[in-house]
C-alpha cells in the first residue's frame, strides 16, 4: 500500500468494495488482496482466557462458531444477520467492521447521483441530508462494530508504522466521509474480547425492512456481566443512528447491582435511547426508527437477562410508532 499509486485499496471478501466500484463511488487504481496474510482466519481462546479473532474469518464461520455460542453470542448474532448467506461466506469481519457509512444521497447509481447534483461524500459540495452543514452524515451500517463496542473489543492494527491495538470505540470517528481512525497503509489484523470474570451473557436486536436482506436502520448490541443472579456491569452500543456506533453504556448504569425486572427493564430502555438521532438518510422514516430505539433496546436487554419477549406490550408499542 505504501508503495503503490496514491487511492490504491485493500480488498478482502469485497462484499462492499465491488458494490462500491460498480457505482463509481471510488476511484481505485490498484486493489491490493488480503487473501495471502497468514493467521488472517485465526479464531481461538474461550470466556476465561479472551477470544481472539482474526480479520479475515468469514461472518458465516464466526455465525456458527461454538466459541461464540456463550457470552459472545452477540457477535454471532450479528453476523448471521448481515445480508445474505452468500455474503456472509465472502464477506469477512474486518471488511464489516470497516463497512462504508451508507446514505440514500450516496449509495445509488452514478448517473442518479449526478442527476441530483452529487453528495459531500462524492463528487460534491454539501451534505444533501443537512446542507448547511460542514460535515457529511452518511450512516455508520456496520453490525460487528455496536457488539464489538458492548464487548469492549481491542482492533489490532499492523501497518508500515508497526503494530498498534487500540479500543474499538477509538476505531471510529463522528464523520461520514473520514470514519475510521485507520491509516491508509494500516490492515485490521485481529479483534480482542477480553475474558470475563463473571458470566456474561449478551445479545444484537436489529432493524431493517427486508430481514433477509438489507443494512441494518437501527442495531442495538448490549453485554451483561452477571454475579449471583445481579447485574454487576452493563455496556451497550447502537449502530445505524449515526456516522459511528453510540455508546449507551451510561445509560445501562440503573440496571448495576439489580436483578432486573420488567419495570426496570422498560425505564432503562426509555432513558437509553436518548442519543439517537437518526436523519431522513436510510430506509423508513426517521421518526418511526428513533422511537423503536427504545422498543428495540428493550427487546434486547430481555434477550440478554434471559427473559421471553413481551410480544402484546412491544407488539402495541410498534403498531402505535407506525401510526
Amino acid at each position: 500500500m505504501a508503495a503503490s499509486q496514491p487511492g490504491a485499496m485493500f480488498i478482502a471478501g469485497g462484499t462492499d468494495l465491488v458494490p462500491n466500484l460498480k457505482r463509481r463511488q471510488f476511484d481505485v487504481p490498484a486493489l491490493i488482496s488480503l487473501s495471502a496474510l497468514s493467521g488472517m482466519r485465526l479464531i481461538a481462546g474461550d470466556a476465561k482466557d479472551g477470544l481472539t479473532i482474526g480479520a479475515g474469518a468469514t461472518l458465516d464461520e464466526l455465525a456458527h462458531h461454538p466459541a461464540l455460542n456463550g457470552p459472545y453470542r452477540a457477535l454471532a448474532q450479528a453476523c448471521d444477520l448481515v445480508s445474505t448467506p452468500q455474503v456472509r461466506c465472502m464477506g469477512t469481519l474486518g471488511g464489516n467492521l470497516l463497512v462504508d457509512p451508507r446514505c440514500n444521497y450516496y449509495n445509488q447509481t452514478y448517473s442518479w447521483r449526478k442527476a441530483v447534483g452529487f453528495c459531500l461524500k462524492k463528487d460534491g459540495d454539501i451534505c444533501l441530508v443537512a446542507r448547511s452543514s460542514p460535515r457529511c452524515w452518511a450512516v455508520s451500517s456496520s453490525d460487528s462494530a455496536p457488539v464489538a463496542l458492548a464487548l469492549n473489543a481491542t482492533v489490532v492494527l499492523h501497518g508500515v508504522g508497526g503494530e498498534r491495538r487500540i479500543r474499538a470505540d477509538d476505531l471510529y470517528k463522528d464523520d461520514g466521509i473520514d470514519y475510521t481512525t485507520k491509516r491508509a497503509d494500516e490492515v485490521i489484523t485481529s479483534l480482542h474480547v477480553p475474558a470475563s470474570k463473571e458470566r456474561m451473557t449478551s445479545a444484537y436486536w436489529k432493524l431493517r425492512r427486508r430481514p433477509a436482506f438489507d443494512f441494518p436502520i437501527l442495531g442495538v448490541a448490549v453485554a451483561l456481566s452477571w454475579d449471583d443472579g445481579m447485574v454487576q456491569t452493563a455496556r451497550g452500543a447502537l449502530g445505524a443512528v449515526g456516522s459511528r456506533p453510540v455508546d449507551i453504556t451510561p445509560f445501562l448504569g440503573p440496571l448495576t447491582g439489580s436483578r432486573p425486572d420488567d419495570r426496570l427493564i422498560a425505564e432503562v430502555a426509555d432513558g437509553a435511547d436518548k442519543p439517537a438521532r437518526p436523519l431522513d438518510n436510510t430506509d423508513l422514516s426517521h421518526y418511526w426508527r428513533k422511537r423503536m430505539t427504545r422498543v428495540y433496546i428493550e427487546r434486547a436487554l430481555r434477550d440478554a437477562c434471559g427473559l421471553p419477549p413481551v410480544e402484546g406490550r412491544l407488539s402495541a408499542q410498534v403498531k402505535a410508532s407506525s401510526m
